[in-house]
């Protein structure tokens, strides 16, 4: 009974030490996916042809997600201005000098559930990546 124990937790320890990495290297390269979209967005909707960020180019944003096995419908965009403008409205762009601020979220996905076999907390369920920024319009009239 002893080895049989034994050998369980060493399994256990086992898969952790196996699977533990490769799990931590998708959360951050989806981190680093986000971010990256993140800027692109943003240097495209802050320039001086656009000065907003539209439905549009969050759906072109969502698919170029879904490229890397994210899924589309569980990513969620917030666009705001610092002048309290209306970020997405395409008819009143931001004008020059107004921050266009933009957070896209992801959820975790249970990619810490391995962890639990060593005893260590996940985190909820509800658990989102997020990655922000922000850049100044550049759009002129």
């Amino acid at each position: 009974m002893k080895g049989l124990l034994v050998f369980i937790l060493f399994a256990a320890m086992l898969c952790w030490f196996m699977f533990s990495p490769i799990y931590k290297h998708i959360l951050i390269v989806r981190q680093a996916v986000i971010q990256k979209e993140v800027d692109y967005l943003l240097e495209v909707g802050a320039n001086g042809d656009y000065g907003y960020i539209n439905e549009a180019m969050m759906q072109q944003s969502r698919l170029r997600l879904a490229d890397y096995g994210m899924k589309p419908t569980d990513l969620q965009f917030t666009v705001a201005a610092t002048n309290g403008m209306d970020g997405t409205n395409a008819g009143n762009p931001l004008p020059r000098g107004v921050g266009l601020s933009l957070t896209i979220s992801y959820p975790v996905e249970g990619l810490f559930e391995i962890d639990r076999l060593i005893g260590l907390a996940s985190p909820a369920s509800t658990a989102r990546l997020r990655a922000t920024g922000m850049k100044m319009s550049e759009y002129v009239p």
